[in-house]
């Protein structure tokens, strides 16, 4: 039973709120006979989203995952997807008032994150598990479950920004990076369709991470002071490398390190300690005369491949999944901004696509600075502020292969 406490309302809340609390701010107080939910992470990001889409006029259904939950020490401090942040979010709308439930998902996260997380670094590239969280379970999962349960919506607490369009007149519903560009999240929504982002409300979109804060604390949430949680959140307290490790051990096998060339520098600790562009701790024993920066891993040879920063650069590379964000297919190369990190530069490219329907796409670099990429990351292609589509990168042209 949810338990209903008076809060502050926009008449009662301070002045300096008025703003905060704008249309223009936290989207239109169109919720009158709509239900809404919002997936709950325990944290204040999501806290804040459950009671901005209560302010809409939203009937707000608060929804946590648990995702990964082990017993052990080193994960017990997991900041998100645990029982400790269930029972945040649980804390959370019992004081807005607002029904809860908890969804059990390991499995499903287990299989397409976690695996996919040791099995890419296993095989040499790099994952990103935020990405596949979203593609996979939030909104595959998650929005099959709140259509079951008859809501008109899903809200998160992502920090970007969808523009609705009219799909019957032609119109498709458009991504945006975030206001906040230190906590934009659009290059891991790429993935998102036409039908997903119809049906997905960002409410924190228009609003800085000090702006948010503001809203819980004048609010009295009980997650307004968390911290913000790690970005691998099931990695726990040790590595990445570490937590690969544990369930793949062949990957910590010594092997050499050469350079472009083939000439033996020195020998690695095992590849799971490397990844692309990496610059500090390659373990070479003879001073070199310039800085040396990962090149390639390669898993057959258990080599380690390093050289200059000038021979990791890419000049071209080659994806796949690759997918637009309005359904589209162009025939034509079109110009673009590729991102190939997580709030990475953007750097200019022409994109071509493959043949429709064969998820495939070269992106060449074409400006003076180009990116150092590998393969598992994705790859974003932006236009100004707005997410045009993109895919995973399957093969990166360095200037080392020149």
């Amino acid at each position: 039973m949810s338990i209903a406490i008076a809060l502050p309302t926009i008449e009662t809340a301070a002045p300096d709120l008025d703003d905060l609390l704008s249309e223009e701010k936290i989207g239109p107080r169109d919720g009158a006979g709509k239900t809404v939910v919002v997936a709950m992470s325990g944290g204040v990001d999501s806290a804040t989203t459950a009671l901005i889409m209560r302010e809409r006029g939203y009937r707000v259904v608060g929804m946590n995952l648990r995702l990964f939950s082990p017993s052990d020490p080193e994960h017990a401090v997991n900041p998100c997807c645990g029982i400790p942040a269930m029972d945040d979010a649980r804390a959370t709308c019992a004081l807005i008032g607002v029904p809860f439930y908890a969804v059990n998902m390991e499995t499903e996260f287990g299989e397409a994150v976690v695996n996919r997380f040791v099995d890419e670094y296993a095989a040499g590239r790099t994952p990103n598990p935020c990405l596949e969280c979203n593609r996979h379970v939030k909104f595959r999962h998650l929005v099959h479950r709140a259509k079951l349960l008859g809501a008109d919506c899903l809200a998160t607490g992502h920090y970007a920004r969808i523009v609705p369009g009219d799909p019957a007149r032609g119109e498709p519903h458009r991504l945006f990076r975030a206001v906040d560009g230190r906590k934009d999240q659009s290059y891991v929504l790429h993935t998102m369709t036409q039908e997903q982002l119809g049906f997905v409300r960002f409410p924190l979109g228009q609003l800085t991470k000090p702006e948010v804060r503001t809203l819980a604390r004048a609010f009295g949430l009980p997650v307004a002071e968390k911290a913000e949680s790690q970005e691998i959140c099931f990695v726990g307290k040790g590595s990445y490398a570490d937590f690969v490790a544990k369930r793949r051990p062949d990957v910590t096998v010594p092997g050499e390190i050469v350079d472009a060339a083939g000439t033996v520098l020195g020998e690695h600790r095992g590849l799971v300690h490397h990844t692309i562009g990496q610059r500090k701790g390659i373990d070479v024993p003879h001073r070199q005369p310039r800085p040396l920066y990962v090149l390639k891993l390669e898993p057959t040879q258990n080599r380690l491949v390093v050289g200059s920063r000038a021979e990791a650069t890419a000049r071209q590379l080659t994806a796949e999944a690759v997918a637009m964000t309005d359904g589209s297919w162009p025939a034509d190369p079109f110009a673009c901004d590729a991102v190939v990190r997580y709030r990475g530069t953007p750097f200019p490219a022409d994109v071509r696509l493959g043949p429709e329907g064969s998820g495939e796409a070269t992106v060449a670099f074409t400006g003076e600075e180009r990116p150092i990429a590998a393969p598992g990351q994705a790859v974003v292609f932006y236009r100004g502020d707005e997410v045009l589509g993109g895919g995973t990168i399957r093969h990166v042209d360095c200037e080392a292969d020149s």
